[in-house]
């Protein structure tokens, strides 16, 4: 790892660093990785920080979450927590994201307090492990000058996790392909034993490579300037605690698209094989003929 990649997790983190204006009121600058707009897993990152601010003793068990409108990373974003319900057990929130007086994202999530329970868990698919794989930009370098100066900025900057690839795929084959998509990640730096911090950095990162997984069969890139593609939706589940720090494996898989939608899914399981966390999303998958003039 080298300085400058320490400094954009160092860089993450800060803007995860939420300001308090009032009670139940937080702002957060606003992260530009090179689109042009918020990124959805910095509201849902951004929101979830939110939340774990107003409750003591909790950890987040699930969250689900909708992007309603486009969010200006030029701008910052007011995060406006309702405390829905304090109980012995469980405590829930509500989230709205504003920006220029109109919510961009709004996010329900639940807290437990930790307890005992019965256990079970499906088993973690058979892939190479990270040390049997090496990191490789997402793009070849053969294909990099196809891209807009924007999208190669965000392709191509490492940035603060290590994503290594189990099934390699080539965003600009057209070959439908099996929905799936297997990806060793973590962060590129040793993190504080903070079970908060690890699991709003898994927030964040799981709003990665999840519901691109659905055009996968269709034989069509998600860089298609063709597509028009945006989340509508985002679920987790928290299963047990975890280790962002350590590899963890996001097994992806799309079941359906239809109606101008693609609904994916995903299983993150840590190195030993236990399945740390779950998520569920859908985007908008719309293919239009022809590029307008």
């Amino acid at each position: 790892m080298n300085e400058a990649q320490q400094n954009d997790l160092n860089k993450l983190i800060t803007y995860l660093d939420l300001e308090s204006l009032e009670v139940n009121l937080f702002r957060g600058q606003s992260l530009d990785i090179g689109t042009g707009r918020i990124f959805g897993g910095q509201a849902l990152a951004q929101s979830l920080k939110a939340a774990y601010l107003t409750t003591e003793n909790h950890e987040v068990h699930s969250l689900h979450a909708y992007f309603l409108r486009e969010g200006d990373c030029d701008k910052p974003v007011i995060y406006q927590v309702e405390r829905v319900r304090d109980g012995r057990t469980f405590s829930n929130r509500r989230i709205s994201a504003v920006q220029n007086g109109k919510p961009i994202f709004i996010m329900s999530c639940s807290f437990q307090k930790h307890e005992d329970g019965l256990n079970h868990q499906a088993k973690m698919p058979d892939v190479p492990f990270p040390d049997e794989l090496s990191e490789k930009t997402l793009i070849p370098i053969s294909k990099i000058r196809q891209l807009s100066p924007r999208m190669r900025r965000t392709l191509t900057t490492q940035g603060p996790f290590e994503f290594r690839f189990a099934n390699d795929v080539d965003p600009f084959d057209e070959t439908p392909k099996e929905p799936i998509k297997r990806i060793w990640f973590r962060a590129r730096a040793p993190l504080p034993d903070d079970q908060v911090l690890h699991r709003i950095l898994l927030t964040f990162v799981s709003d990665y490579h999840l519901v691109s997984t659905a055009t996968l069969p269709h034989g069509i890139s998600y860089l298609d300037p063709r597509l028009q593609f945006a989340s509508l939706d985002h679920a987790m589940w928290f299963h047990r605690p975890l280790k962002i720090d350590d590899w963890l494996l996001y097994d992806c898989d799309s079941p359906s698209a239809s109606e101008g939608r693609g609904f994916a899914t995903g299983h993150v399981f840590n190195i030993k094989g236990d399945l740390v966390a779950s998520t569920a999303q859908q985007g908008l998958m719309r293919l239009w003929d022809k590029l307008e003039d």
